[in-house]
């Protein structure tokens, strides 16, 4: 049988982040028609506070899925530099302790999130009228935690294999199966936020039963015997050592986040449909850095465990140049159609002005945003635990202090919230870029 992994550890750099990047590329842009098709259907087929309803979830469901997927991550890290070590019996080691955090823990989360998430929203002062249908969307995306979490396990561990290409495949299918249901629960049903919600539930759940099946069915990496599945202290320790700064990390960026929801809740339901469309547009043009920065984590990983130090440099240099590219065009796109892209998502005027002027205020801080992608994705594949940490603190101290400052000024006013964002951006990434800067020098020392 053919082998699904690939070794990183020879050959030219950018062809190897390349062929990673683009099923990497398509398969995220699919992931966020997840969401994009709720948004979209829901604000055209029934109206702006039922797409304000959706949006104002966004902030806390990510913090639930960031607490899972930090874990997901540092055993598909811990995975991609044994597989660099050529270790087939540490891989197979990491990959069924990983499997076991990541059963058991999204399901607790999950269950006290269900919970918390009434008080969490009177917390964020969630307008009234979007409140109701607020909690039913935040809790059916609840009880899709597990099948969310299992899936972004699976395809964190067949990434770190050098797998980008069958985790698409299975995207596509969801996809499209969670369009075909938000029509027919939406629009034919009539059942508003809530059979956008349960439709994307069944599509969670499909996504999650291939992705196993092909797992364990062709990857030789998931053929495990007895001794492969037994409790390993040390390796479980080591992948809790790493799981938890990302998990934080993730998990600082969601409560951020949520801080900032707070701000826009403030100016009611036509600044928070506008803030849920600019999300939704940033949530895409996200996706270029996101998998630029899982390529690179790979690249680095496997490259590094090889002790190929020089390679992970090399890499990390020829991603920069990408992502530099990848603006140049993204900013003059979102500068000149910013009002036909909001659109997309509602026919209200009011927000789709609104939302038009906040992407360009965010639009001249991409380049920023890139770069914490990039620096994140070769830290996170060289296991910089102290990074995933700091990087988290920074934003949240970011997004606590900066948006209260700049709405209070009357020369910012509402549009505080999206200067905030970049500004948030500009600071992360500057102090990312100083943490690659100390790593590469150890690196440097280490070359032969």
């Amino acid at each position: 049988m053919k082998t699904t992994t690939i070794n990183m550890t020879t050959g030219s750099p950018v062809k190897h982040i390349l062929i990673f990047s683009l099923p990497l590329l398509l398969g995220n842009i699919f992931q966020q028609f997840y969401n994009l098709a709720d948004s979209i259907i829901v604000g055209k087929f029934i109206n702006a506070d039922a797409l304000a309803a959706i949006g104002v979830t966004s902030s806390i469901t990510f913090l639930f899925f960031a607490i899972c997927n930090g874990f997901a991550s540092g055993g598909g890290i811990l995975v991609s530099q044994s597989f660099g070590r050529g270790d087939t019996k540490e891989v197979k080691n990491y990959i069924a302790n990983t499997g076991y955090i990541m059963i058991i823990l999204p399901f607790v989360v999950g269950v006290l999130a269900f919970f918390l998430a009434n008080p969490i929203l009177k917390i964020l002062d969630t307008p009234k009228d979007i409140f109701e249908d607020a909690l039913l969307y935040i809790r059916l995306m609840c009880i899709g935690l597990l099948f969310v979490s299992v899936y972004n396990y699976v395809s964190s561990i067949l990434r770190a294999l050098g797998n980008s290409k069958t985790p698409l495949y299975f995207l596509i299918f969801s996809c499209v199966l969670n369009v075909l249901l938000d029509l027919l629960f939406v629009c034919v049903f009539k059942q508003g936020v809530f059979g956008a919600g349960i439709a994307t539930l069944i599509s969670q759940l499909a996504s999650v039963i291939l992705c196993l099946f092909y797992a364990f069915r062709f990857n030789e990496y998931f053929r495990f015997c007895t001794k492969d599945l037994q409790f390993n202290r040390t390796v479980f320790i080591q992948t809790i050592k790493l799981g938890v700064p990302l998990s934080l990390q993730f998990s600082l960026i969601a409560i951020s986040c949520m801080a900032l929801q707070r701000v826009v809740n403030a100016y009611g339901a036509v600044a928070v449909a506008a803030f849920t469309a600019t999300s939704r547009i940033e949530q895409i043009i996200h996706q270029p850095y996101q998998t630029l920065s899982a390529a690179l984590s790979t690249f680095c990983g496997q490259n590094y465990g090889a002790k190929k130090n020089d390679r992970v440099l090399n890499g990390y240099r020829k991603t920069v140049l990408m992502m530099l590219i990848f603006t140049i065009v993204m900013v003059p796109l979102i500068q000149i159609f910013a009002e036909e892209i909001s659109a997309i998502f509602v026919d209200e005027v009011e927000v789709i002005n609104m939302s038009a002027k906040a992407l360009r205020i965010t639009s001249y801080f991409y380049v920023f945003l890139g770069m914490i992608y990039v620096v994140r994705g070769i830290l996170n594949g060289l296991g910089d635990a102290f990074f995933a940490l700091f990087n988290g603190i920074v934003e949240v101290i970011g997004r606590f202090t900066v948006p209260f400052i700049l709405t209070a000024i009357p020369l910012f006013g509402l549009w505080g919230i999206w200067w905030s964002v970049g500004i948030v951006w500009f600071v992360s990434g500057f102090t990312a870029w100083i943490r690659y800067l100390y790593k590469k020098n150890q690196l440097i020392k280490l070359i032969p």
